[in-house]
Formats: C-alpha cells, sequence, structure tokens
C-alpha cells in the first residue's frame, strides 16, 4: 500500500494558514506509508506532466493532527513520487495543536 489511508475530507479544524504561512514552514520528509489521504481523486494531466508543479508551493501541504499525518495538498506529488519508487515525500508539515 502506498498510503497508510485514504482519506476524504479533512477531519482536523480549520487551521487558516495562508499560502505565505505555507511557504515559512522549512519543508521536510515524510514517509507517505504514514500519510492519510484528504482526497480520492487527481488531476492526471497534473501527475504527467513533467515540470508541473501544479500552479502552486513546490512542496506538498501535511497537516499533523491527533498523531496522523494528513496530506492536505500534493496528492499528484505524492504519487509521482510511489510511481518513482520513491518512499519519501518532502512536504512542509504543520502540527495543530489537539
Amino acid at each position: 500500500m502506498i498510503f497508510k489511508r485514504v482519506g476524504v475530507g479533512r477531519p482536523y479544524p480549520d487551521h487558516g494558514l495562508t499560502a505565505k504561512s505555507w511557504a515559512a514552514l522549512p519543508p521536510r520528509q515524510i514517509r507517505l506509508d504514514e500519510l492519510v489521504t484528504t482526497k480520492d481523486t487527481l488531476q492526471l494531466g497534473s501527475l504527467l506532466d513533467e515540470d508541473s508543479t501544479f500552479y502552486g508551493d513546490l512542496f506538498a501541504h501535511v497537516v499533523e493532527w491527533q498523531g496522523e499525518y494528513y496530506l492536505e495538498d500534493g496528492l499528484h506529488r505524492a504519487l509521482r513520487a510511489a510511481l518513482q519508487q520513491r518512499t519519501v515525500l518532502h512536504a512542509r508539515v504543520h502540527t495543530m495543536p489537539t
């Protein structure tokens, strides 16, 4: 299995982070098998486009909440990493208070 679990929706409360707030978080490596997705579909074109950054941050956005890592943005990057047989993803991680 690529991910820990495939979810639909964000189970955590709204964090209120803006693009600028996310950009202030340093990227780190997260194992794909620790991630719970918040989306169960993606745009295939964005996954296959070689130089696409999907019009946003170069790094995926992950929310850590109640001991779980939720992949909020960057599903196409995570799947691309898995297709390239990588086990980790570089992501910006925001830890939410419980």
